[in-house]
């Protein structure tokens, strides 16, 4: 893999062709070029065929990519080639919907453990995993070697949960709680905030093409 500093947006693009390449693999599709990817995904070919060059030379003149060849190579480069245990707080609606995705997930991100504060939750069943109270996070995290956490709780409760992944040593956070939170920085934190996300959207439903764009450009 070369040495150039890889940015966020192209680490982001990344699971969005291994999504399109799974599907043309489930199609038994053996090779796709960086013209038909980028068709598929509305992208610039030219922008696909630098971002995997990021991480090597994976196509072929007048051929394009080999699919399955590709998918590896790409796996590889998110690591979930391996198994990365997942641990999940907050044993709502959210998180109930997430444990039942992750029961047909078919890579190596698993969720490995459901906790929550609430005792009439502790001890039901989401599927194969049991919901564990609070108190056994840390030791449950450090057995099953849990890399990463995730957040389903109220805002209010959503630091506190943080501060204990962070102190039981995951090293990154799915926050689905609406809250910022503060993470040392050497914990990686993504926040998936669907009111944020749904106000921002809300935005651009009575604008025309292009307008709300005046005041970013004239800022630059």
């Amino acid at each position: 893999m070369k040495q150039a500093k890889i940015s966020e947006a192209v680490v982001r693009r990344l699971p969005i062709y291994l999504q399109v390449l799974n599907e043309l693999h489930s199609r038994e599709i053996q090779t796709v070029s960086s013209q038909e990817l980028g068709v598929k995904l509305d992208l610039n070919p030219a922008q696909i065929r630098k971002d995997l060059a990021y991480f090597g030379e994976f196509g072929r003149k007048g051929i394009g990519y080999d699919v399955i060849y590709l998918i590896e190579k790409i796996r590889q480069i998110l690591k979930v080639n391996q198994t990365i245990k997942v641990a999940l707080v907050g044993a709502g609606n959210l998180g109930l919907a997430l444990c039942n995705y992750n029961k047909y997930a078919k890579d190596n991100m698993k969720i490995a453990a459901v906790f929550d504060v609430h005792p009439d939750k502790v001890g039901t069943h989401i599927n194969q995993l049991i919901v564990q109270p609070m108190k056994e996070l840390a030791s449950v995290v450090e057995s099953e070697n849990i890399r990463i956490g995730i957040i389903t709780v109220p805002a209010h409760e959503a630091q506190n949960v943080a501060n204990q992944f962070i102190a039981a040593g995951v090293e990154g956070i799915l926050n689905f709680a609406p809250a910022i939170l503060r993470v040392p920085d050497d914990v990686r934190i993504h926040n998936a905030d669907f009111t944020r996300e749904l106000l921002s959207l809300a935005y651009y439903l009575n604008h025309e093409d292009g307008e709300g764009d005046t005041d970013e450009s004239a800022m630059d």
